[in-house]
């Protein structure tokens, strides 16, 4: 079963490698958002490092919602999901494993720009690690989340605007908690500590929560 659980993650990781367009994508629109945000606000620098780590957090989670439809859709419309359904990993296992491989080629792509980027902002460059080890806490979050949004939309042709709607409200803590660890530590040594804390709460309710819903949802369309 462990077997098969790590070979379903390297699949996905190599069709979205090969395909491309999913994590590519979700850095090019991260680095967009990030890029014109200074032309809006203006050449004030001090404001710019202020507002930088809300910021890298909004981008990141709208990046990472861009490729949502890409974690189940293609399966289901070639027969392979319900391949996957009736093998032996259960279908708990077959969610987690997709959202793992989610994070490695979309979560982790963003949080490896995010320190880039945030030399646009004028972020110090002594937050630089408070805000990727927040990044890396709380992503997995969005992958997990985010699978159950996917799940539930399988079924609808193009389901990614939907996916995007209905994980968003669940998104919501993981962006206050991101915000608090990253936004809380530039301003303040040692500040960021309660949020990161909670946000690895948060993180870890999804990782339990995600694949149980998600399989749930699943097996809801497929029924269908």
């Amino acid at each position: 079963m462990t077997r098969a659980f790590f070979s379903l993650v390297r699949r996905d990781v190599q069709l979205a490698v090969r395909l491309g367009g999913g994590g590519g994508m979700a850095v090019f629109f991260f680095l967009v958002v990030v890029s014109i945000v200074p032309f809006g606000i203006g050449p004030n620098l001090n404001l710019l490092g202020k507002i930088a780590p809300g910021l890298l957090w909004v981008a990141l989670l709208l990046s990472s919602l861009l490729t949502l439809d890409r974690l189940f859709q293609a399966d289901y419309e070639d027969g392979t999901l319900d391949i996957l359904t009736m093998g032996g990993l259960p279908l708990e296992l077959t969610a987690c494993a997709k959202a793992i491989s989610h994070w490695l080629t979309t979560g982790l792509p963003l949080v490896v720009a995010a320190p880039l980027l945030g030399l646009l902002l004028n972020l110090e460059v002594a937050h630089f690690k408070t805000l990727v080890v927040a990044m890396l806490v709380g992503t997995p979050a969005l992958s997990f989340l985010g699978a159950i949004g996917a799940a539930l939309t399988v079924s609808v042709r193009r389901g990614g605007l939907l996916a995007s709607l209905l994980v968003l409200p669940f998104y919501i803590p993981v962006l206050i908690f991101g915000v608090a660890a990253a936004g809380g530590a530039a301003a303040t040594p040692g500040a960021g500590h309660q949020g990161l804390l909670l946000l690895g709460a948060v993180a870890l309710v999804s990782l339990v929560i995600g694949p149980v819903a998600t399989a749930a949802a699943l097996r809801a369309n497929l029924r269908a």
